[in-house]
């Protein structure tokens, strides 16, 4: 097998000096689990790997292995946009003089292209659009500073920044996020404003500030107002999201009274919702992400048998307006508590379904890459099917 997350943990660590009882000590996990995930007989979950990467004083993509080095000309796509990426962000003042920008309906529709390819996971597609998209719309801004034009580049900006986060570039992430932010206030949106707190929680939870990102999604939803029943739909939706961002979150550092809570308080503002829910913002919410984000939320707590219990009803009635993208993350979340419950056969289906469902999604993710070893090293003859998936990640 190629090298583990819980092997770079080993290194690391011998090379900080410390011990398995000292990390764990420093880090403030179970020294049991750390044992297991080093010795690759138990998966990593999210909570040790940013306590670890925080005691050891090193990124998340240092123990996670990413950006990941792929054989497959699809990924190779995929990593070779990230140069370009860089090239927009960095010349983002000093648009190209010769390319006269197309109207604003067209830069529009591709914006939106964006929104739906990342919705898709669609990421090498994404990669390869996202660059001139970028140079066109600041080349659009140095003529025009129209807040709709600044909508728009934040959106675009958004899209880098989900992409350097599935494939580990935390630098680029960041930087795309001071971007969204900068652009997201010249929009005059307050809603699009508060969409990019809601991403940013996602950086807090990579790094372990689980308190500091419940700070900021309540300090968020206060701005938006007290009461989602007196809210527009849209900013309902973006409410009810931060209501679930704040329930990872919570999960994640242990409380599991706290992140009930606000799935309730998610799931009662998704009732204000029509049928089918609108996609305001791209965020998704509705009942359907709100019962996704049940699952996440066991997961998250590594409680197995009250996650399969959320998981078993959506395997019959899975929602029909979910996109690959949520598909997706579900499926590995459902892998994860089905390995919780102590089903490694079933964990390794939902693998398969996520595969099925958002194949470069699956491919990158380091919690597939993680759970697959650790299944093979837990089997005495690993199956053909488990060797192929093996394969198929671009592990040996």
């Amino acid at each position: 097998m190629a090298e583990t997350i819980g092997a770079r943990i080993a290194a690391l660590r011998k090379l900080r000096g410390f011990s398995q009882r000292g990390l764990a000590t420093r880090a403030h996990v179970s020294y049991s689990l750390l044992t297991k995930v080093e010795s690759g007989h138990a998966p990593a979950t999210p909570a040790l790997i940013g306590a670890v990467a925080r005691a050891l004083k090193v990124d998340v993509p240092r123990i996670t292995g990413q950006p990941y080095h792929e054989p497959a000309r699809q990924m190779q796509q995929l990593q070779a946009s990230v140069e370009s990426l860089r090239r927009a962000l960095l010349t983002h003042d000093l648009p190209p003089e010769d390319a006269p920008p197309r109207p604003i309906e067209d830069l529009r529709a591709d914006v939106e292209e964006t929104s739906r390819l990342a919705r898709q996971a669609k990421y090498v597609k994404l990669g390869r659009m996202l660059p001139p998209l970028l140079e066109e719309l600041s080349t659009a801004l140095a003529d025009n500073d129209h807040p709709e034009l600044h909508r728009l580049l934040a959106v675009a900006y958004g899209g880098v920044s989900a992409l350097a986060h599935k494939i580990g570039y935390l630098d680029l992430r960041s930087a795309a996020l001071d971007r969204v932010e900068r652009e997201s206030h010249l929009s005059r949106d307050p809603l699009l404003v508060a969409r990019t707190k809601w991403s940013r929680g996602v950086s807090l939870l990579a790094v372990s500030a689980y308190g500091q990102g419940l700070r900021l999604m309540d300090r968020t939803r206060r701005d938006l107002g007290d009461d989602p029943g007196r809210m527009e739909p849209a900013a309902i939706s973006v409410y009810g999201s931060l209501h679930l961002r704040s329930s990872v979150l919570a999960a994640r550092a242990g409380n599991g009274d706290l992140a009930d809570e606000h799935l309730r308080e998610a799931a009662r503002a998704a009732e204000l919702l029509p049928s089918p829910a609108p996609n305001h913002y791209g965020m998704e919410f509705g009942p359907s992400n709100v019962a996704l984000h049940a699952v996440s939320v066991a997961v998250e707590m590594e409680d197995g048998p009250l996650a399969v219990e959320r998981a078993l009803p959506l395997y019959e009635h899975f929602p029909a307006d979910l996109p690959p993208e949520r598909a997706g993350h579900h499926w590995i979340d459902v892998a994860r508590a089905w390995y919780y419950y102590g089903d490694r056969r079933r964990a390794f289906e939902a693998l398969r379904r996520a595969r099925r469902v958002s194949p470069q999604q699956a491919r990158i993710h380091p919690m597939v890459r993680d759970l697959v070893q650790t299944i093979a090293t837990a089997e005495a003859r690993p199956s053909e099917d488990l060797r192929t998936f093996a394969s198929w990640l671009g592990l040996d």
